[in-house]
């Protein structure tokens, strides 16, 4: 159990500007590796996957960017970002004019970190632990960052991605290309040059789309 995860999130992360949205910041870690160890000390458990919530990943960044350029893709409607992990794509919406934002995540930290962000950057947003997949709760917008690194997971959320499409909602996925990116069914609308933590993606500037089904 979590002891106190507000408390745990101020002390290892900064509160810092976001590389290619600035007009947000967020509570991020310098080093993934080191608080990747601190968080399975806090929680008692090993095996833990990466904190996703600590960093802002490239395509949150270009799904923020594209969203606080083109506020009317989501001004006055209902917003889900699905796995949100620090609440970027969610916060990006709520500035942006949304009428209500939904951030999901299956990460205990992920919550917390979403709930001192939105904090932080004086929005409203809400925070929802659990899976997904699968629902249609008839939200008006859906966005889904970096959720195609992993093949059984990434065909699962991009069939229900194209389901929400095809009853009429519009989809985006940020992605910088990673190899379970369901290419032949997307088509790129814009591509940003974003910088991104070199500990993670071996880089300092990855280029990274923002998609929509085609």
């Amino acid at each position: 159990m979590i002891r106190d995860p507000h408390g745990f999130i101020r002390a290892y992360t900064r509160l810092t500007p976001v590389p290619h949205a600035p007009e947000i910041s967020l509570y991020v870690a310098d080093e993934a590796t080191a608080l990747w160890q601190l968080t399975e000390d806090e929680l008692g458990q090993i095996g833990l996957p990466p904190p996703f919530w600590a960093f802002a990943w490239a395509g949150g960044q270009a799904l923020a960017r594209y969203i606080l350029d083109n506020r009317e893709i989501v001004a006055g409607k209902r917003v889900l970002d699905f796995a949100s992990g620090s609440g970027l794509v969610g916060i990006a919406a709520a500035l942006a004019g949304a009428a209500l934002v939904e951030c999901c995540d299956i990460d205990d930290f992920a919550i917390s970190a979403m709930a001192l962000n939105a904090q932080a950057n004086d929005v409203e947003i809400t925070a929802r632990q659990g899976d997904l997949v699968g629902l249609d709760e008839g939200w008006d917008v859906v966005f889904a960052g970096d959720v195609s690194y992993e093949r059984d997971m990434a065909a699962r959320v991009t069939d229900w991605l194209a389901s929400l499409r095809a009853r009429g909602a519009t989809v985006l996925i940020g992605d910088p290309g990673r190899s379970y990116l369901a290419r032949d069914r997307l088509t790129e609308i814009i591509s940003y040059q974003v910088p991104v933590t070199r500990t993670l993606e071996d880089v300092e500037i990855k280029a990274t789309g923002v998609w929509a089904f085609r």
